[in-house]
């Protein structure tokens, strides 16, 4: 597409203004109301893949409700992506509360989002799925702008929007899984 030609259509390469509602079981989870609209290049893996296949086509202005199915969102909940962890290896400043989000550095310095989801006298047991995963998703979306993503966005993959900072609000700590019948660390 010619770069001086503004996109009426959702299509690939095109980054996509949006403002979505997304709810799981009929509750709320996330919205945009009150805020900004999420920005992202179409087609490039930016957005769960059964969100953005439903949006080829729309134009600014247009509103669609989108279910996507678990498999097509954050997948099915992986049960090799709980593990225990000894409690004597979780830093004394982690609180141990069940639902606590963490921040988890596995050994090649990789880093993982997880969740406490029991604990025991001795050990912490650490979800490291997506809290989506296995929950179908039904978001209300409308697209509200549209634009040719300039190069440098296309080379990298994703939208500059000039404030990368990233949001590190989680505890973080150093975590080391080193068990030998796994190949890979949990993925998120």
């Amino acid at each position: 597409m010619d770069k001086s030609t503004k996109p009426t259509v959702v299509a690939d390469d095109v980054v996509v203004s949006m403002d979505y509602t997304l709810t799981v079981d009929g509750e709320v989870v996330d919205t945009t109301q009150g805020d900004e609209p999420i920005q992202f290049i179409q087609g490039h893996d930016n957005i769960i893949p059964g969100l953005e296949r439903e949006l080829y086509g729309m134009a600014v202005g247009h509103s669609k409700k989108v279910r996507v199915a678990a498999r097509d969102a954050y997948g099915e909940i992986d049960p090799d992506a709980i593990i225990e962890v000894p409690r004597d290896e979780i830093p004394k400043e982690i609180p141990l509360k069940l639902g606590v989000e963490l921040t988890v550095t596995d050994e090649n310095g990789d880093l993982m989002e997880a969740r406490i989801v029991s604990l025991s006298k001795d050990a912490v047991q650490l979800d490291f799925n997506h809290p989506l995963a296995g929950k179908d998703l039904e978001f209300d979306v409308t697209i509200t702008d549209l634009r040719q993503a300039d190069e440098e966005e296309l080379e990298h993959g994703h939208v500059h929007s000039g404030d990368e900072e990233e949001d590190m609000d989680d505890e973080e700590f150093e975590l080391f899984i080193d068990d030998e019948d796994e190949d890979e660390s949990p993925e998120k």
